[in-house]
C-alpha cells in the first residue's frame, strides 16, 4: 500500500489514474471549503442515521480507499449535502468500480507504524532498529497465547511464528508492544526458541517497547524458521490494560490463532473478536467467542492482514 503519488495532475499520462485521483482531490477541496473537521462530518452523518468512521473518511480523501459498497454510496450522497456541494458532483468522479475479491487483490506491505495510533512516538524507536529483514519474511503462521491473571491484569503473551525467507540474509524479527495504558510497567521480551534478544528501544511515557529478536543465523532464500518468544508482564500484582488484545499485521499471514486464558474463578461476562482490514475499516467483522468453564477460548482466521485482529472482553460492573 504505502503512499499515493503526489504531483502535477497534468503530468499524468494514464487517464484511468487521473480519473482515480479526481475524487480524493475534489473531496479534500470540499472538506477544506466546508471548514468542518472529519469528526464534525462524522457527527452530522450520524445525525442522519449513517455510521461512517473517521478512518474511512480519511481514507477517502487521501485516495487510499473510495466508496464502493452500497451503504458507502448512500452515505456519499448525504456527504455531498453536508459539505454543501452539488448533488452527484463527487459521485460522478468515482468512475467504474475497481475489481474486488481475493483473486484481484495483492496486499502490499504497509509501514510498520501505520496501524498504531501513537505512531509519532513509535517512529523514533523503530529508527534505532534494522528493519531490512521484515519485508523479506513471509508470515506462514502465527499463534498467540494470551494469559489474563486472577486480578484481571495482563500476565503474559506467548508468541510462536513460522516464517519463510524470500531473500538471502533475513536475520531478525521486530517486535512492537504497546501497553495500551501509558504509565503501566513495560514488559520483558523473553526469547524462547530460535532467537535471541538484540537491541531494545523503550518509551515508558508512551507505553511502547520495540525489540529485535535475532535468529540463530541468517536465513537462506526459501528457508523457514519456527521462533518463539514471550512478552512477560511485571507482577503480581499485574497491571490491567484496556481489556483487549490487538495483533497488528502489516503483511498477510496464512493462518492466525489466538488463545485466551482467563482465571476460571473470574470468567469475563463477554468476549468477542474483531477483524479489521487496513484498507477498509468499515468492512470489519465481529464474532462472539465462548469462554469455557476452564477459562479458555480461541479464534482461528485464515488469510488475515494487512490490518488488525482484536479480542475484547469485559466483566459486569
Amino acid at each position: 500500500m504505502g503512499g499515493w503519488p503526489v504531483g502535477d495532475p497534468g503530468a499524468i499520462d494514464d487517464v484511468d489514474a487521473l480519473a482515480g485521483d479526481a475524487f480524493p482531490i475534489a473531496l479534500r477541496a470540499a472538506i477544506r471549503a466546508s471548514g468542518l473537521s472529519l469528526d464534525r462530518i462524522q457527527y452530522r452523518l450520524r445525525a442522519r442515521g449513517l455510521t461512517i468512521s473517521v478512518t474511512a473518511l480519511s481514507y477517502w480523501q487521501s485516495g487510499r480507499r473510495r466508496p464502493e459498497r452500497p451503504e458507502s454510496m448512500s452515505a456519499l450522497k448525504h456527504l455531498e449535502e453536508v459539505l454543501g456541494v452539488e448533488s452527484g458532483s463527487l459521485t460522478a468522479l468515482l468512475g467504474p468500480p475497481r475489481p474486488r475479491g481475493r483473486a484481484q487483490r495483492t496486499p502490499a506491505a504497509i509501514p510498520i507504524d501505520a496501524l498504531w495510533d501513537n505512531r509519532e512516538q513509535l517512529a523514533p524507536l523503530l529508527s534505532r532498529m534494522d528493519v531490512a529483514s521484515d519485508t523479506s519474511l513471509t508470515r506462514i503462521s502465527q499463534h498467540d497465547r494470551v494469559e489474563i491473571a486472577g486480578d484481571r491484569g495482563e500476565h503474559s503473551i506467548r508468541v510462536r511464528q513460522v516464517l519463510r525467507a524470500e531473500h538471502d540474509g533475513a536475520d531478525r524479527w521486530i517486535s512492537v508492544y504497546d501497553v495500551a495504558r501509558p504509565g503501566n510497567p513495560l514488559p520483558r521480551i523473553v526469547p524462547l526458541q530460535s532467537c535471541r534478544l538484540g537491541r531494545v528501544a523503550k518509551d515508558p511515557a508512551a507505553g511502547l517497547i520495540v525489540s529485535e529478536l535475532l535468529f540463530d543465523r541468517p536465513l537462506a532464500r526459501g528457508e523457514t524458521v519456527i521462533m518463539e518468544y514471550e512478552v512477560a508482564m511485571a507482577g503480581p500484582p499485574y497491571s490491567r490494560g484496556d481489556d483487549s488484545f490487538c495483533r497488528k499485521f502489516r503483511l498477510p499471514v496464512r493462518d492466525y490463532v489466538v488463545e485466551m486464558r482467563f482465571d476460571p474463578a473470574d470468567l469475563p461476562a463477554y468476549c468477542h473478536q474483531i477483524n479489521t482490514p487496513a484498507d477498509d475499516p468499515d468492512a470489519a467483522t465481529r464474532r462472539d467467542l465462548v469462554v469455557d468453564s476452564a477459562g479458555r477460548t480461541h479464534a482461528v482466521v485464515l488469510g488475515v492482514g494487512p490490518g488488525t485482529f482484536t479480542v475484547e472482553w469485559g466483566w459486569v460492573p
